[in-house]
């Protein structure tokens, strides 16, 4: 046996063709006349009147709460614990820290970033364009570093 000698083990069946003449011509099925005989007779779907009822995302791009409710997006928290791993002298914002790893990046750009004062600072860093708590500042500043 070859792949151009194999067959299907049960013969297709054709489809019934109504509307056609011969045996089911006339009123194919659909009884006699008035509306349910016509085409678009049947019962709408319930999930599509739901979906029409959500509110549209028209121009506001693909992320509408960045755009239209921008003040309530809530910034990526970092404690100043999290800052120990790098190195002294190291400028701290929201790029490097999305390039070191330390936050992930929100549609790949990098977030609002704020730094909170859990745990404990030795490193000298200089902040710039993070929110920052009134206990991490002053860690920072104790540990020899600035916020800008």
């Amino acid at each position: 046996m070859q792949l151009h000698e194999l067959k299907p083990t049960v013969a297709r069946k054709t489809a019934k063709r109504i509307g056609r003449g011969g045996k089911r011509g006339k009123t194919s099925g659909r009884g006699g006349k008035g509306q349910t005989a016509r085409a678009g007779n049947s019962t709408r779907p319930e999930m599509r009147d739901i979906i029409k009822k959500l509110p549209k995302l028209r121009g506001h791009g693909v992320n509408r709460a960045a755009t239209v409710n921008a003040e309530k997006i809530l910034p990526v928290t970092i404690n100043v614990s999290a800052l120990e791993v790098l190195e002294n002298g190291v400028a701290v914002n929201p790029k490097s820290l999305v390039a070191m790893g330390l936050v992930g990046a929100r549609r790949k750009k990098a977030p609002v970033v704020k730094i909170l004062g859990t745990g404990s600072l030795t490193k000298k860093l200089v902040v710039t364009d993070c929110l920052v708590s009134k206990s991490a500042k002053e860690k920072i500043e104790q540990a020899g570093g600035s916020v800008v």
